[in-house]
């Protein structure tokens, strides 16, 4: 892969590393930057000072004194066999590293032979003067050379000039050298390459200067300070050509100057021991990481070398120098350690847990009271950033730990999380000013580094993000929480089921791991994804307002996936100590009964509303006028009628067992609007109003407007025997009279009662539909019938009607041909032929627009009607009618033709027996008036003193009431014949008893 690019704000060591792989996650760099230094440039000046601090450690002779750890392989004049490596490594058997596999051991020339040759791995082979090889083991300082890619030539060179450097120098320490000055004092150009060779060389040694002296020192430096300000003009002076370090050049003995006061200058007017020029932070732990990545091997990036003990025994000369002990050496080992498992990809599982022996170790340096004041520079920024990578990945470990064997890895993060978490809350709990270097991008609370809750923060972090993934997946966007979809309601459908999947496979992968360090794991994991869907569930509801049956699946699918999370976490709870009380608690129940009822109960309230808007736009508008030919009722009905089906039939389409309550409430709410509609249609006014009112009580008389006509009309004939029945002619009507027109005399207002009627049973026809739905869907209540109210009203109401158009039809439509007509002057003059034939026409007329379930109920209404009209001849027909026993023939001829018309009447539109019923009445009136006067006269006063209570006493006979109510044993009825009988027997009656008056 190629070389990395630098991060900004960070600085690492994996940088410009092409043979490397690319490290999982992003590791931060916890010790700052430096700007002015590269990579390699740190690397040599790092081997430079490791070198110069094993040459003062052996002391001026350059000779290695007795020791189990050679400082290095020393001159050619070296012993062939000193510092011959342990073939056991002490600290890889204590971090439990593997072995190196076997290889060559690492040889060397014995003596400085004048040509050296490459050999295998690990070797080097020099060619005597007979021509033979000769070789021994490489040292510890070798490795360290091999390792840091210093060539030969540089090493002997700097070796060289630290020879002549260390002549009269017996007995002086490292710390109080400052090793890029002595070097840049001792070293010439013609000792170089070429001139460009030194003047990069010498411009490291002056940056190098300048971050160990200005830029990153020991003590504070002012920006105005004198000697920094000089050091930076040298520096700046050197970037076109190199300056003169000869000894006694002017440029030298500026260096000389400003360095040698910046390295000994005081800090808080203290005097030092030694120069400060490689100790200040971070620089010196740039410079000692340098050293420290060295003992990886080569080859395998993954291995530590088998000569580790040697190596950091010779890196530990530095530590003065770079004001490094041990315990910041325990923190940069172990940085290096794990940036080195990141480095290679993880693949590496020794390097993780030698990571984790050496937090072991920081753990115990962290808790000593005896600390150096930069332990803590060094100690809580690598640890918070070893904490940040590990919690990166665990925020997250369904996709950083896979199922398989990278779960395992799951369990040393987890350790490595904790173990950092530990350090940092013990370290800042302790000393609260320190808490600025903790820098916590995590999402969780600094403070909170208790192994519990970051548990638990790991799980729920991980499984709202491996359920957001699902969601992300499932619409096809990323960071969107807001379903988006052509069928949202399948991908709803399908998300509980992968929310499921993902709970078992948390409860069967992640929780027996996390279950070590939380009690209920899977608990948490369920009330995550219970929270998770609920929020998407919750937003599907708002952008969802009308009922559908995928809504319900949708509903019904939450509700099972809440049943199963919850037994979930309940049996993850069981042996804890609440019994999962408080964790089960944040399942906030998605309620989908409640959800469901609340939606079908909008949903019908919404239907509803649309009804009764449709009867009350009705009210408003309705003309009762014929919606068309085809639809003989009124427009607003097959409306109202239409959307009430149409209601009916989604709400059963609903698939939800819990909707018969509200089917109830939904049929009830029906019916009360199909009784309101019926009360409008009711709103025609009264029969009453058609009625003519009942003529003033009268006497016939010879000097009555009847007399006076029998004078003008022919002769009476006789008929019979008996001299009382007298029957008089009348002539015909007049030309153009009503009884002549041979149309139909039905009103517009008729005509809409009609439409009416039709519109009542066209309402009664589509109830009984709906009535059958709800009664296959959902069973009635007991002792209850669906729409029971609406069917007595709309029966009630077509009766009410139906004799409202009758009585119009008879005693306005046809009150010319039949009230105003019928027997007016004479029976025999005025017959009930015209009438009948009228009659008929309209009759003919009103079964044509009525529909076939109209017709019976009011043809039956005109039937009751006529017979009305025609008692209302007989006994309330006015001053212009007066009636004989010889007319009763003729009487009952006409009636009988008028009962026969109904008879026959259509097939079945009025039972023979209602026709038979109602005509009794009329018979019986007629019976009344074959009675001879004297008896009708006595049957009158038993009659009317019984009705007012007498009993029979005939002394005096009282009024009887007008009851409307015509039957021949009724009193009133009685008198009404007798007020109508010319004949003086019944004058003398009614003067005598009544003192009626006589007829003008």
């Amino acid at each position: 892969m190629g070389s990395r690019r630098r991060r900004s704000g960070s600085f690492s060591f994996m940088e410009e590393q092409p043979e490397e792989k690319e490290e999982e996650g992003e590791l931060q760099w916890p010790f700052g930057r430096l700007d002015a230094l590269g990579r390699d440039e740190l690397r040599e000046s790092a081997y430079e000072l490791f070198v110069a601090c094993c040459r003062f450690s052996q002391g001026s002779s350059g000779r290695a004194p007795p020791s189990r750890h050679p400082a290095d392989g020393g001159d050619s004049g070296g012993k062939a066999g000193a510092g011959i490596m342990s073939s056991t490594s002490r600290v890889k058997g204590a971090l439990g590293l593997r072995a190196r596999p076997a290889a060559p051991m690492r040889t060397m020339v014995n003596s400085g032979s004048p040509v050296l040759l490459p050999s295998a791995a690990g070797t080097a082979t020099a060619l005597s003067p007979a021509g033979k090889p000769k070789q021994r083991p490489m040292t510890s300082a070798e490795i360290m050379r091999q390792q840091m890619g210093v060539t030969e030539q540089s090493d002997t060179r700097l070796r060289k000039t630290l020879m002549r450097f260390l002549v009269g120098q017996v007995g002086r320490q490292a710390e109080t050298i400052i090793l890029p000055l002595e070097l840049l004092r001792h070293l010439r150009p013609p000792e170089f390459a070429d001139s460009n060779e030194y003047h990069r060389w010498q411009r490291r040694q002056l940056k190098i200067l300048e971050a160990g002296l200005v830029l990153h020192s020991w003590a504070p430096c002012d920006r105005l300070n004198s000697s920094g300000l000089r050091l930076r003009e040298i520096l700046t002076a050197s970037e076109v050509k190199s300056i003169d370090t000869s000894k006694h050049s002017e440029a030298m003995r500026t260096l000389c100057n400003c360095v040698m006061a910046l390295a000994w200058r005081y800090q808080n007017a203290t005097p030092v021991e030694a120069c400060h020029w490689a100790d200040g932070f971070p620089f010196n732990i740039h410079l000692y990481l340098s050293l420290l990545h060295s003992i990886f091997d080569l080859k395998d990036k993954t291995v530590i070398l088998d000569e580790v003990d040697e190596m950091l025994e010779l890196m530990k000369k530095t530590w003065a120098t770079l004001g490094i002990n041990k315990m910041i050496h325990t923190v940069c080992f172990t940085w290096v350690l794990f940036e080195q498992y990141v480095r290679t990809g993880l693949v590496e599982p020794d390097l993780m847990g030698a990571t984790l022996a050496m937090l072991d170790e920081v753990a115990n340096d962290a808790k000593r009271p005896e600390r150096e004041s930069g332990y803590v520079k060094v100690l809580l920024p690598t640890m918070a950033s070893l904490k940040a990578w590990a919690e990166k990945k665990l925020l997250d470990y369904h996709e950083g730990f896979e199922k398989g064997g990278r779960i395992e890895m799951m369990d040393d993060v987890l350790c490595l999380a904790l173990s950092t978490a530990k350090i940092i809350s013990e370290e800042t709990s302790s000393n609260a000013s320190v808490g600025m270097l903790v820098k916590d991008d995590t999402g969780g609370d600094a403070n909170d580094f208790s192994p519990r809750n970051c548990v638990e923060r790991f799980i729920r972090a991980s499984l709202k993000c491996a359920f957001t993934k699902a969601q992300e997946k499932r619409n096809g966007k990323v960071d969107s929480r807001v379903v988006d979809e052509e069928d949202p309601h399948e991908g709803l459908i399908k998300l509980a089921k992968e929310t499921e999947e993902l709970a078992l496979s948390e409860k069967e992968n992640y929780s027996p791991l996390l279950k070590t360090w939380y009690p209920n794991p899977t608990a948490v994991a369920v009330v995550t994804l219970h929270s998770c869907y609920g929020a998407v569930l919750k937003q599907y509801l708002l952008k969802t307002s009308v009922l559908t049956n995928e809504l319900v699946r949708v509903l019904h699918t939450a509700g099972n996936l809440e049943k199963v999370l919850i037994q979930m976490a309940a049996e993850d709870s069981v042996g804890t100590e609440d019994g999962g009380k408080v964790i089960l608690s944040e399942m906030i129940p998605y309620q989908v009964d409640s959800i469901i009822f609340n939606h079908i109960k909008r949903w019908v309230d919404d239907r509803q509303r649309m009804a009764r808007g449709c009867f009350n736009r009705a009210k408003e508008t309705e003309s009762w006028n014929p919606k068309s030919k085809s639809e003989p009722y009124a427009e607003s009905a097959v409306d109202l009628m239409q959307l009430a089906k149409m209601t009916v039939d989604e709400f059963f389409e609903i698939e939800e067992e819990a909707k018969d309550e509200l089917g109830r409430d939904l049929a009830d709410g029906l019916d009360t609007l199909f009784k309101e509609y019926c009360s409008f249609a009711a709103t025609c006014g009264s029969k009453e109003s058609f009625i003519p009112a009942l003529p003033p009580l009268t006497r016939c008389n010879q000097d009555s407007m009847v007399a006076q006509l029998w004078k003008k009309a022919a002769a009476p004939c006789t008929v019979g025997a008996d001299p009382g029945l007298v029957l008089v002619c009348r002539p015909s009507p007049a030309p153009g009279d009503s009884t002549t027109n041979h149309r139909h005399t039905a009103s517009r207002g008729t005509q809409r009662l009609c439409v009416r009627l039709n519109t009542l049973h066209y309402i009664l026809g589509c109830l009984d539909t709906i009535d059958k739905s709800f009664s296959s869907h959902c069973s009635p209540l007991p002792s209850h019938r669906h729409f029971d109210g609406a069917h007595s009203s709309i029966h009630s109401v077509i009766l009410h009607v139906a004799e409202i158009a009758a009585y119009r039809l008879i005693f306005v439509d046809s009150s010319n041909s039949f009230y105003d007509s019928l027997y007016f002057g004479s029976v025999y003059h005025a017959r009930i032929h015209p009438t009948l034939r009228v009659l008929n026409q309209n009759l003919t007329y009103l079964t044509s627009v009525l529909t076939d379930r109209a017709q019976p109920p009011a043809v039956c209404e005109v039937m009751k009607a006529s017979f009305g009209a025609f008692l209302m001849v007989l006994l309330a027909g006015g001053s212009r009618r007066a009636f004989t026993r010889g007319d009763y023939d003729m009487l009952v001829e006409d009636f009988m033709g008028l009962k026969q018309m109904f008879l026959g009447c259509g097939k079945g539109l009025v039972a023979e027996e209602m026709v038979e019923q109602q005509a009794e009445v009329v018979e019986g009136v007629l019976a009344l008036m074959r009675l001879p006067t004297e008896k009708l006269v006595e049957d009158f006063s038993i009659a009317a003193c019984e009705a007012s209570g007498l009993g029979r006493s005939l002394e005096r006979v009282p009024m009887p009431p007008t009851t409307g109510r015509w039957r021949c044993s009724d009193p009133n009825t009685m008198l009404r014949v007798l007020c109508h009988r010319n004949d003086d027997a019944a004058n003398r009656f009614l003067k005598k008893a009544f003192e009626l008056p006589k007829r003008r």
